[in-house]
This record gives structure tokens, C-alpha cells and sequence, in this order.
């Protein structure tokens, strides 16, 4: 059984990691987070010590340390401008790092974090979860066995991902570009890392649209040309979608073929946390495309419509 401590438990993505702990028959030691509102633990870890400031929690965990009972991994759900800092700390503490996505916001932070690593003999694992989903995985075995008759195929891709958010959410952190890294780093990171592993190198990076509540744009991959949406706002879901009540909408074609992923989500990280523990999880340099790929849009001026652009641009245009 191995000793887990959680940086960040109240927020929406924790009681998934609390689970995959759980799940994996592992314990939850020790939690922090300066929000309090952590009850979520007594249906996981009732047992777990809890702290709201970071000085005692590193107390404790250097106390754990020092009588032997060295915590094993700290996983790492806190606002992502904090990964960085929450990984060093969780190495130099003698653990392991497994932290939601993004892992950090600049690719410069990856190398750092690779000193770390060797420094201190420990491993950062970042959750990359749609590596694991079982539409996902066809999807690349579908690809390579048709590069393989066809090595200079380009396949044509749509993706749009609209997730409806409150008025909170630009007054949160994640509203705050400094933060969040902005929409696309904060729900969109995931889908670039997706994209890149299955169609391969970046060869052109151009947004056509970044405002606070929408980014749009083109990327250029070694074997496909995606143009991408992402919102934060319910007004761009789609009628049917809001006829069912529903505020997130998915969407990826393939040369015009829908790929089916809505579902089988729930279990992912467990997966995740099952594969780490194998010591085959996703590392560093894993993570580094797709950090790179968001670094380089938040950088990006926006260029307007032109050039091959996502048909719901028009929207944002309009």
C-alpha cells in the first residue's frame, strides 16, 4: 500500500484523484488546501489528516519523513501557475509528483523540473488521460495502420470542445490568463496532447481567434490540418445540444467522420493511477508537446479569418 498526500483538494478535479486512490487500494495520508469546504474526503479518506496552510502541512509530511514513514506520491490538483512550484516541492520532499494537466504553463518550466528529477532520483507523472480512453487508443491504431500503406496521408480535423462556465469562472483564477495560461492551456491542453500523439509533429501554429471566452485556429501537424474551437460560454452550443439540456458540447471529426468519445470518462484517472503505479505513466517529456503547442498560443497574436479557419469562427466574427 502506498502513502498519497493531495495539494489541492477542493477543487473540482480532487475527489477524482481521492478515487483513483482509493481505487487502487492506496491511502490518502495527508490533504491540504486553503479552501475548507473538503468534505468530499469522508467519502474517500475520512482518516486524513487535513491542513489550510502549506507550513504545516510540510511539517507534517518532513515529521512523516523523519519516523520513517516517508510519503510515496503527492498528487497535484491545485491552479496550474502553482504545478510548477507543487512539483518541486513534492520531489525535494522525497516523493513522486503526479499532477493534472497542464503540467506547467512554459515549456522552459519542463526543464527545470528535469534537473529536479535527476537531483533527486524522483519521477513527475503527468495525467494525460485521453491517452487511455478507449475511442482515443482506436483512433491511433486506426492512424498508424494507415500511414503505414500511406506514409504522406493528411487527414482533415475539426475539433470543437465548447464547456459552459458561470460568470465565477472570469472572476477565478482560471479567468486569469497569468493563471490559467488562458483557455486554450486550461481546457484545450489535453486535446493538443491527444492530437500531436496521434498525428505527430507541429509544423505550423496560427490562431485566428483569442478572446477571454473563446480561442480559434489552425494547427499544422506532420500528418493532419486541424482547425480548432474552444469556448467557455453557453452561447455557442449548438440548439440540439441545448434542447437536451446539456452545457458542453465535444466534437472531432476525421475527414469528416464524428469520432465517438463523450463517454467513458469516469474512470480514466484510475487508469492513470493504475499505470503509474506499473511505472508507466506519462513523464516529462511526454508532456512537453503539448505545453509547448499552448505556450506558443498564448503567445500568438490573433490573425482574424483567414487562411483555413473553424467554421464556428464566424460566430465570434458575427
Amino acid at each position: 500500500m502506498k502513502k498519497f498526500a493531495l495539494i489541492g483538494a477542493a477543487g473540482y478535479i480532487a475527489p477524482r484523484h481521492m478515487k483513483a486512490i482509493k481505487d487502487t487500494g492506496n491511502i490518502l495520508v495527508a490533504a491540504i488546501d486553503r479552501c475548507d469546504s473538503v468534505g468530499i474526503i469522508d467519502s474517500y479518506f475520512p482518516e486524513a489528516h487535513f491542513f489550510t496552510e502549506f507550513e504545516r502541512f510540510d511539517r507534517h509530511i518532513d515529521k512523516l519523513k523523519r519516523k520513517g514513514e516517508q510519503i510515496d506520491y503527492v498528487s497535484i490538483t491545485t491552479p496550474n501557475y502553482l504545478h510548477d512550484a507543487h512539483i518541486r516541492w513534492a520531489l525535494r520532499s522525497g516523493a513522486d509528483a503526479i499532477c493534472e494537466k497542464p503540467l506547467v504553463l512554459n515549456p522552459w518550466n519542463i526543464d527545470a523540473l528535469a534537473e529536479i528529477e535527476k537531483e533527486t532520483g524522483k519521477k513527475v507523472y503527468n495525467i494525460l488521460q485521453l491517452r487511455l480512453h478507449p475511442s482515443i487508443i482506436a483512433l491511433k491504431e486506426k492512424v498508424q495502420k494507415e500511414l503505414q500503406e500511406n506514409p504522406n496521408k493528411v487527414y482533415d480535423i475539426n475539433l470543437t470542445y465548447l464547456t459552459s462556465r458561470g460568470k465565477w469562472y472570469f472572476i477565478s483564477w482560471k479567468g486569469d490568463e497569468k493563471k490559467s495560461g488562458g483557455i486554450a492551456t486550461n481546457i484545450g491542453v489535453h486535446f493538443y496532447d491527444m492530437l500531436s500523439w496521434i498525428f505527430g509533429e507541429v509544423q505550423e501554429n496560427i490562431v485566428h481567434i483569442k478572446t477571454e471566452y473563446a480561442n480559434a485556429g489552425f494547427l499544422k501537424l506532420k500528418h493532419a490540418n486541424v482547425r480548432w474551437f474552444l469556448s467557455v460560454i453557453y452561447d455557442y452550443i449548438p440548439e440540439h445540444i441545448k434542447a437536451k439540456g446539456q452545457r458542453t458540447y465535444r466534437s472531432i471529426t476525421v475527414d469528416g467522420q464524428e469520432i465517438e468519445f463523450s463517454g467513458g470518462f469516469t474512470e480514466l484517472h484510475t487508469r492513470s493511477y493504475e499505470e503509474i503505479l506499473k511505472g508507466n505513466g506519462f513523464g516529462l517529456d511526454e508532456a512537453r508537446k503539448s505545453i509547448e503547442i499552448v505556450s506558443t498560443i498564448r503567445n500568438l497574436e490573433p490573425v482574424g479569418l483567414k487562411g483555413e479557419w473553424h467554421p464556428f469562427c464566424k460566430k465570434v466574427e458575427g
